[in-house]
Formats: C-alpha cells, structure tokens, sequence
C-alpha cells in the first residue's frame, strides 16, 4: 500500500479526465455489479427514506416532549451513547472494515473475508459489551462531565418529574436505559460493512429506517404506557430507541445469512488481518466520532441555558437529511470501489472514482445550501411546529439550522476525502486535523457564546466553521499525498462557478416562490405550510437543472444518465 499513490498512470493511456470520469461511471471490471453513481444512487433511496423517517421521529418527539425539560434530557441522554455509535458503530469500524474485508477479500478470498469478519464480530461483543456495562454504572458520572451547566439543574414538579426532582437525574436515568443501544448499532454496522463490502447497498441503507421505525412505534407506546406504572414517559421513548437498535439488526441478517455468512467462534488478537483493521480503527475512531465530539462539546455549552440543546439537536437533524442523501450516499458507494483500485494497484481508476465522487458533492450540496439558508424558517415551521413545539422553537431552530448550512459543503465532502485516506491506509494526517477541530470548536464555543455573547447559534456556526476548515486542510493534505493534480485548475474552477450561478439562479426562485404563498396563503395550516416548502423546492429543482443544462454542467447530466433508467424502467 505504501507505494500505490507515489505510481503513475499507464503512459500509454491518455486521457481527459471527463473521460477518466465517464470511465468511473460506466467501466465495469470483472466481478462488480454496477457503478459508483448507480451505487450512490440506491444508497441515496435508502438513506432518504431513513432520514425522513428520522424527521417523522424528531417530530414525534418534538410534539410529546416540551424543549426545556424532557426533550432536553432526552437528547442530552441519546448524545452520550451516539458518540460511541460513531466510534464503534456507523463510522469508525464500518469505514475499517470494509477496507480491510474489501482487500482481503480481493486477495484472498471469500472464505478468508468471511472469517475475518466472525474475528471482528467476537472482539466486538467483548469490548463494546464491556463499555456499555461500565456506562451504565457509572451514568451520572458521566452526565456530570459532559453537562456541567446550571440548565440541568432545573427542578421538576411532581406532575413534571414522575419521582425525578431534576432535570439532571432524569437525563441520568435515560443514559442508562439507552447505553446499551450502542452494542446493537455497532453489530448492525458489522453487518452493514459486510454486505457493502460485497456491493450490497440497498438492504443496509434502509437498515437505519427500521431503527427510526421502531423508535417511533416502540416510542410512543412506551411513551402512553409508562404513566400508568408511575414512570415518566420520556423512559418509554428511551426503551422505543433500544427497539428500533434491534430492529436495525434484524433487518440484515437474512441478506448476511444468503451470502453464506456462517457465525465462527473464534478469537486471535494475533490475527494480521484484524491487525490492519485495528490499526485503521484506532486513528479512525477518532476522526469519525469528530463530528459527534463536536456536536458534545456544543452540549458543554448548550447545557448553561434551557432549551438550547434541544434546538440545536432538532437544527442539525434536519441538515442530516441533505448529508445522508449526499455525503452519505456517495460515501458509502465510494469507499469499496477505492479500496479494490488500491488492491489491484489501479491508480487512473482510484483518482477518476474519487474525482467524480468530489464532483458530485458539490453539485448538490452548494444548492442545497442556499435552499436551507432561504427555506430555514418554513421547513422548520411545516416538521415541527406543534403540540409542544411552538412559534418561538421554530425562531430560534430556523436560526440554527441557516448557520449549520453554511458548512454544508464540507460536512459531505469531508466524508468524501476521508475515505481517500482510508482507501490508502494512511489516516495519521486525518487524524491529527480531527483533533485540531475538537481543539478548534471548544475555541470557537467559548469566544461566540461566552464572549462576543451569541446565544445557541453561535454553537451552530463554531460547529460549521470547524468543518469548514478540516475540509481544507484534509484536501490539500490528500492532495499532496495523491498527487491528484488534474483535480486542479481551470477546469475545476470554472465548474465550482457554474455550480453557484446556477444556485444563485435557482436561490431567486426559492425565495420569490416561498414569500409569495407564505402573503397568498399564509403557514397557520399544515397544507399552506406544505405547499410552501414543497411547491418552493419544486421550482429550485427545475430552475437548477435548467441553469446546469444551459451552463452545461456535464456532471448533472452524468447524474441524470445514471438515475434515469431506473425512473423509466430500464435495466
């Protein structure tokens, strides 16, 4: 691995690289099912049902549980183990694994792949087992550490604590109930490495669906249901979350088993293979739990007021739809296909794959972004606005959610180079930009809302910044490493500039669409709301295409030649 990126392309092969990107696309080698944008298109399907499901229960949550008191101690709760979801679940180990069992298995074979992965599945239960143990004893200590401030010291009436005098002792109390939900996350992200691994998409990007499922059907019974033992109801949701891990779980295990999958007792901490795979965790552990760190450190600070942290929670649950629909979905296509380029030692095929998959995020992410900077309010307004969740909630997650949309960009691509990094082996230069950025936001919290005075949003905004800046310092860092020089230029210039005249273009659109229903019908009823958002997006989709087609943007058309089929029912 060590020489891959210092090789050069065949000489004898010259080509541009929109070619070098058509071949990305089109090019398909022995033994692959398709390509990467038809991957990253039934990667997008999944994620985008799993994320509106995930809306479906942030509302769920919104309308049972007032922002400063349960659904404060709710999220506080849930952020403690998802840090360690990130770590030994969807993030980490799945990006470790499937770069390991994607090399192992090209070089020696399913049998050994396969073995491997009962290696991981042993030593997961045993160290992840142990840690949620540990984190359910000592869960108050815990809650201590990572909020300190005076907003979780606030006291419950007996209507509102169900036996909790405070706030605090609620939020310790929910940690313990979900801690365990990170084993059953961290064994569904095993068995989602496998089968992506294999080229297997769809079944785990609708996995996290049955997650959301569950929370909700399981969430709300046990939200009706605990009263009546003298419980607070907010421990029924917490329980609904443990239902919708298992659920997870469950869902993919009939695809591991038809693949032959067959379970082996075994332990070898000696093993090569899981060496190498220890070896990219560890580091890799780090940068993908960053954002999750950082999105903690914001909790440090969200506690010193009440309902901070429940806007700030709800505002970057709706930005988790355009990066699970983009940065996610290319993502997860992307990583195999770079990591059977460095096995075959395929250097023009690894920087074609990863140049289209940088194209792709920026052809969708700028315009989404200038979509959320102008729809903040109404979209805030049309999935939460109810029940417990009133007009002053909708202000002020509006207000964070434009400032975590201004890191869009980098949030996605930053997944994208990231993965370059993993594809080659070589994550100390990641690693180390993840610990700056933890180092930075804390900075960057403490000087917006302790000292220039900014409320929950100035969190969003460090939060952005962060990423912002660990995106630029990873891709010249990769590029340097990559020696990725067609990626620079004119070429590229020009193609970030016609993204953006067409998404100023599509932004006036927007706008005038959104304010205009919002005088005619107004945003009192679920429908005008409805027809706000929806009827404003519709207009931005089509001026888009129309800007990208008269700017000629080849990648939105690449995007369009690789998706249309399935819409038109071809192959």
């Amino acid at each position: 691995m060590g020489t891959f990126m210092d090789s050069k392309p065949k000489k004898e092969v010259a080509l541009s690289s929109d070619e070098r990107i058509l071949l990305a696309i089109d090019d398909k080698p022995a033994g692959e099912s398709g390509s990467l944008m038809r991957s990253a298109g039934t990667v997008s399907f999944g994620v985008m049902v799993s994320r509106v499901l995930g809306l479906v229960r942030e509302q769920m949550l919104a309308y049972l549980l007032p922002a400063k008191i349960g659904l404060d101690a709710f999220y506080a709760a849930f952020r403690i183990p998802n840090l360690l979801r990130d770590m030994f679940g969807e993030g980490a180990l799945s990006k470790a694994f499937v770069s390991a069992f994607s090399e192992i298995q090209e070089k020696e074979g399913e049998k050994a792949a396969l073995r491997l992965a009962s290696l991981v599945l042993n030593t997961l239960i045993l160290v992840v087992g142990a840690l949620t143990l540990l984190g359910m004893i000592y869960a108050d200590i815990i809650v201590d550490l990572v909020l300190p401030g005076s907003g979780f010291d606030l006291s419950l009436s007996k209507e509102e604590g169900f036996g909790f005098e405070t706030k605090r002792e609620l939020t310790v109390a929910l940690t313990r109930v979900m801690f365990p939900f990170i084993l059953l996350v961290s064994l569904a992200a095993l068995v989602m490495g496998v089968l992506n691994a294999r080229r297997l998409f769809l079944i785990p990007a609708l996995a996290s669906s049955f997650f959301n499922l569950g929370s909700i059907v399981f969430g709300v019974g046990g939200y009706l249901l605990m009263p009546r033992f003298g419980l607070h109801p907010a421990l029924g949701i917490a329980f609904g979350v443990l239902a919708g891990g298992a659920l997870q779980l469950l869902w993919q295990i009939p695809s591991l088993v038809r693949l032959g999958y067959g379970y082996q007792p075994i332990f070898s901490f000696r093993d090569p293979w899981l060496h190498k795979l220890l070896k990219l965790f560890g580091p890799g552990a780090l940068i993908a739990s960053t954002v999750q760190v950082n999105l903690l450190i914001n909790s440090v600070f969200a506690s010193l007021s009440e309902g901070w942290l429940s806007w700030i929670m709800q505002a970057f649950r709706i930005l988790h739809l355009p990066i699970g629909l983009v940065g996610v979905a290319v993502s997860v296509a992307t990583l195999p296909a770079l990591s059977r380029s460095v096995a075959r030692d395929d250097t023009m095929e690894f920087r074609a794959t990863f140049s289209f998959a940088i194209r792709l995020v920026l052809l969708f992410t700028i315009p989404a972004t200038v979509g959320l900077l102008i729809l903040a309010e109404p979209i805030v307004r049309l999935i939460f606005e109810q029940g417990a969740f009133g007009p002053e909630d909708t202000i002020n997650v509006a207000g964070a959610l434009r400032y975590y949309a201004l890191g869009l960009v980098s949030f996605a691509a930053v997944k994208i180079v990231t993965d370059g990094f993993y594809a080659i082996q070589d994550i100390r230069a990641p690693m180390m930009i993840s610990l700056c950025s933890m180092v930075s936001n804390a900075f960057l919290n403490w000087l917006f809302v302790l000292k220039l005075g900014m409320d929950h949003r100035g969190l969003a905004l460090a939060t952005s910044f962060t990423m912002t800046l660990s995106f630029i310092a990873l891709w010249v860092l990769f590029r340097r490493r990559s020696h990725l020089g067609f990626l620079d230029g004119r070429q590229a210039r020009i193609l970030t500039l016609k993204i953006l005249v067409a998404s100023a273009f599509m932004g006036g659109f927007v706008f005038a669409v959104a304010t205009g229903l919002d005088r005619v019908v107004g945003h009192d009823v679920v429908w005008a709301r409805f027809l706000q958002v929806f009827g404003a997006i519709a207009v931005g989709v089509g001026s888009f295409a129309l800007a990208c087609k008269v700017l000629q943007v080849k990648e939105f058309r690449y995007a369009l030649a690789a998706i249309q089929p399935r819409w038109l029912g071809g192959e």
